[in-house]
């Protein structure tokens, strides 16, 4: 009698934990928006793996605690905030989470390293869970050493006697319904399914299955990591790296120089001929952009500078350093024409959202001079990926929705009306403060609010348990308490 082999039996029983989780996942993530369902099915994720790795006695890194934790976390912040925004900032987190996750579940530590090394991680984790499980079934899992005697040879003998059958039941009780209408009805009975929906659960369980497969074979089932290799080959001298970098510099400068007199200001606008919101709005998601590219380079030409001497090392910071201080100017100014955009035109998703994201890059850089800039360039990757998950939480923290709204009732009406529709259309993250504000309201921005609860609470009323969480809770019992009030207040919906 063959032994099964270390990589079948995991290999089976990651199978079997992704099957279990495909059903888990069909049953549980069709019911939209998400909430405790993504929960769940995180939890069940999570508790699956520490199975596999408990049982197959796996040597994991010294992370792999912490970011099951943080996955947990992640995952229960789909029952806190019913923001979409929110969630699917809370779906790439995870991803990010699961992805990093393969480098410890195969015992590498995550601290010191590069930010290449997460990307690789990351592409690696993402092919593996496309097309590791053709990996898994055709290649890890030895079928030749299961047992064939017993249950599962009998299993698999009518399994063949099934498929043996088919086409004469189907030949056989075709003509037995045509030659009689009793049989006929019966069988139709019988066979009334729906097929549209039987093929949709059938492929959404097929592909989470697969997916969940293929991404324990990349964490599990390869060959354990050693230390892992830098890229060899290609590197710069300095000269070149420092040239490119100080020309930089000088479009910086240039770009600090020439608008010095309206840099914080709107007086740029009337030199330009641009609208007051074009001058802001464009100014600051293109700035926003520069910024985000400033990252990538600066870790890119430390990079290449990795075997040069300590002094043109040097002097490469030294210069990267005058690009941060211009850096700093330049978002600077990039908040400041946000902050005067949200003073005209009040507050949204997309500024609130990409307000954070610059902040979040300003710590970033901060962090890249603390530890790359004196030469301790592995310590920048795992700092900036724990301070991209704080700006996460910090975001659920503040209630992104809810601070849209109050910033904008907080807005004198005289200066520009309180969008009542734009407030109504939000998460029901917003639902309490909206109702708290409801009578200040004046009375056209009062019954587009009412009008837009009234809507929401509709949607609201769909709901069942697999997407309930806590706001859509409190929003649902307020609105039912105020309903009679928001049929008063309550009109039609401008028509687009």
């Amino acid at each position: 009698m063959s032994t099964v082999s270390r990589t079948t039996t995991l290999g089976l029983e990651a199978l079997a934990g992704a099957a279990l989780l495909g059903v888990a996942g069909d049953v549980l993530l069709r019911a939209l928006p998400w909430g405790l369902n993504a929960f769940v099915c995180t939890t069940a994720l999570v508790a699956v793996g520490w199975c596999l790795v408990r049982r197959n006695r796996v040597a994991v890194g010294p992370d792999a605690l912490w970011l099951a934790v943080a996955a947990l976390l992640i995952g229960s912040n789909f029952v806190a905030r019913a923001s979409i925004m929110l969630h699917l900032l809370d779906a790439i987190g995870l991803a990010i989470v699961l992805a990093v996750a393969c480098l410890s579940l195969q015992g590498v530590a995550l601290r010191g390293r590069h930010a290449w090394q997460y990307v690789r991680a990351g592409l690696e984790s993402v092919v593996s869970a496309w097309i590791g499980v053709f990996q898994l079934v055709g290649c890890d899992i030895t079928w030749s050493e299961l047992p064939r005697g017993g249950r599962l040879e009998h299993a698999r003998a009518a399994a063949l006697g099934g498929a043996i059958a088919f086409p004469l039941l189907v030949v056989f009780g075709g003509l037995f319904a045509s030659a009689d209408a009793m049989f006929h009805h019966t069988v139709a009975g019988l066979l009334n399914v729906d097929f549209g929906a039987l093929v949709s659960h059938t492929f959404t369980f097929g592909l989470l299955a697969a997916i969940t497969a293929g991404y324990f074979r990349g964490a599990l089932l390869r060959a354990p990591r050693g230390p892992l290799p830098e890229i060899g080959g290609v590197s710069l001298r300095a000269v070149p790296v420092v040239t490119a970098l100080v020309l930089v510099d000088l479009l910086f400068l240039g770009f600090v120089v020439i608008q010095i007199r309206y840099l914080f200001g709107s007086e740029g606008a009337q030199v330009v001929g641009l609208t007051y919101a074009e001058y802001a709005r464009r100014g600051f998601f293109e700035l926003v952009t520069v910024s985000a590219l400033v990252l990538p380079v600066l870790l890119a030409g430390d990079w290449l500078l990795r075997n040069e001497p300590h002094g043109h090392q040097r002097v490469f910071r030294m210069v990267a350093a005058v690009l941060l201080g211009l850096l700093a100017i330049v978002m600077a100014s990039a908040l400041r024409r946000m902050r005067l955009y949200v003073a005209e035109y009040g507050l949204s998703e997309i500024r609130l959202y990409s307000t954070a994201f610059m902040l979040y890059l300003a710590a970033a850089f901060a962090w890249f001079a603390c530890t790359a800039l004196r030469g301790a360039r592995r310590r920048f990757a795992f700092g900036a990926l724990v301070q991209g998950f704080a700006t996460l939480g910090v975001l659920h923290l503040v209630n992104p929705d809810a601070l849209i709204v109050r910033t904008n009732l907080a807005r004198p009406v005289s200066q520009r009306p309180f969008d009542g529709w734009y407030a109504a259309s939000l998460s029901a993250d917003a639902v309490p403060v909206l109702l708290e504000a409801l009578p200040r309201l004046d009375p056209p921005a009062r019954c587009s609010v009412a009008a837009g609860l009234l809507a929401q609470r509709r949607a609201l009323e769909q709901d069942d348990w697999r997407n309930w969480n806590l706001s859509r809770a409190r929003a649902r019992r307020l609105l039912q308490d105020h309903w009679q009030r928001l049929q008063a207040d309550a009109c039609e919906a401008p028509k687009s």
